[in-house]
């Protein structure tokens, strides 16, 4: 693949440039943009109201109406139990599970799998550990479809880098908190089982935050320097142009300096996976070993990110009773998720690989739901060649906690509200699901995208 630089500082570029479609647009919207925004909206209120004005137009139109609204919660309020249990059974499973010997394996994939290939086991995912091996170490059952061929119409060769070739590069943004909440962030990062000399430490801090958060980066540097390939500090100037004040403009900057380093170091970029942290994360010991397993098993490695199990516990029991049982449920939501791979989105921390990063211009720096509208984005820079892949491990994040109840009912609810804003991509998806120019869908037909678009 030839890479070269482009206008952009921080991107790789290939023979697709055109990154810059993606963007959601700022300011004046088209009536069609500005419609979709509002459909959401318009159709919660309609479900609503339209319990009570069918009560008095027809009583039994309206009764149905009831009946089939309540069918409809008892149906999912049984999968969600289901999917509840079977998702907690995976994870539990799943963190007893050895990833950095798993991700050992595969250094020497034949021995390995003359070794194991008669074991019997029932732990995670073992049989596919096994057939893993077996494709590595003798390249049986590779498919290869019409999305992976080349520009010369011709089968790429497949290469399974090793473990020992892979970086980590973990991105931790903030805007104002303290060291309190940092270095336990960064301290579950130095604790993984992944080896340090190959995770790169990105700290991407908002000039927004004053002097504090200058002091916070030099004293994390000095503590942190000698733990990882490379502790990296990026402020993240105020006041640029065409970005939104949020996480997804920090994000993109400080990824912009990760490239600078990866390239002056002379790391292989293709073989670096990026994780976007918040500042209150706390990382599985097995994270980053379990995504670099991923990431090498499967040949299409560029064309997926993986989603961890966000779970809102880590200070669970601080956290006034309404905040807990909201984090509660919000962690609920997250396990569901992980088992159902056909609608799972990217969400909070996750991580991509960071050439496929690079080529699309990073993460959106005009929405303040970065995360999930990241899913959209790739989704259409791969012209519908892209997977979100779960990862069976936890990311323990906080439960909404401020010095007050009054403050902390206030946050829970911009919590939420910020949350509530990935309702503004329906009108990113419609415009180019609806749009007579096929060149904005790409080579994706119009059924599976309105089917995606639909869950």
């Amino acid at each position: 693949m030839r890479i070269k630089k482009n206008k952009e500082p921080g991107t790789i570029e290939t023979k697709r440039s055109d990154w810059a479609d993606l963007e959601i647009p700022l300011g004046k919207r088209t009536r069609k943009y500005r419609m979709l925004e509002i459909l959401p909206g318009a159709l919660s209120y309609t479900m609503i109201l339209l319990l009570f004005v069918l009560s008095f137009i027809s009583p039994i139109v309206g009764s149905y109406y009831l009946l089939l609204i309540i069918a409809t919660t008892l149906v999912k309020a049984v999968g969600v139990v289901y999917r509840t249990v079977q998702g907690y059974n995976a994870t539990k499973r799943a963190d007893k599970v050895d990833w950095h010997k798993r991700l050992a394996d595969l250094e020497d994939p034949h021995g390995s799998y003359e070794k194991l290939m008669l074991v019997k086991s029932r732990e995670f995912e073992f049989d596919e550990h096994v057939e893993n091996l077996k494709m590595i170490s003798v390249g049986k059952d590779l498919v290869i479809s019409e999305k992976e061929l080349d520009d010369n119409g011709k089968t790429p060769k497949i290469v399974f880098p090793k473990p020992n070739e892979i970086y980590h590069a973990v991105i931790m943004v903030a805007y104002n908190e303290g060291l309190d909440t940092l270095i336990p962030t960064v301290e579950a990062v130095k604790k993984s089982s992944f080896p340090n000399e190959r995770t790169i430490f990105v700290f991407g801090y908002e000039e927004r935050g004053g002097e504090a958060m200058r002091e916070n980066a030099k004293i994390l540097t000095e503590k942190f320097k000698d733990d990882f390939c490379q502790f990296i500090p990026v402020m993240h100037p105020k006041d640029l142009k065409d970005e939104i004040q949020g996480k997804g403009p920090n994000l993109n900057y400080a990824a912009g300096e990760l490239v600078n380093y990866v390239k002056k170091a002379k790391i292989p970029i293709e073989n670096v996976i990026v994780t976007s942290l918040d500042s209150d994360n706390k990382m599985s010991k097995w994270y980053l070993d379990y995504v670099a397993y991923q990431f090498i098993v499967h040949p299409n490695r560029q064309k997926l990110s993986y989603q961890p199990v966000s779970l809102f516990t880590n200070n669970i029991w601080d956290a006034p009773a309404p905040m807990r049982i909201i984090a509660i449920s919000n962690s609920f939501f997250n396990i569901i998720s992980s088992m159902r791979s056909h609608t799972l989105k990217n969400f909070a921390s996750h991580s991509q690989p960071l050439l496929a990063l690079s080529q699309m211009g990073f993460w959106s720096k005009k929405t303040i739901v970065e995360d999930g509208h990241q899913y959209w984005r790739s989704l259409f820079y791969f012209h519908g060649d892209y997977e979100v892949l779960p990862i069976h491990v936890a990311i323990y994040q906080d439960a909404v906690m401020e010095e007050t109840f009054l403050k902390t009912l206030k946050a829970q609810f911009i919590q939420l509200r910020r949350w509530d804003y990935g309702a503004s991509d329906v009108a990113y998806v419609g415009v180019r699901l609806f749009s007579k120019d096929r060149k904005s869908i790409g080579k994706m037909s119009f059924m599976p995208l309105f089917a995606k678009f639909m869950r």
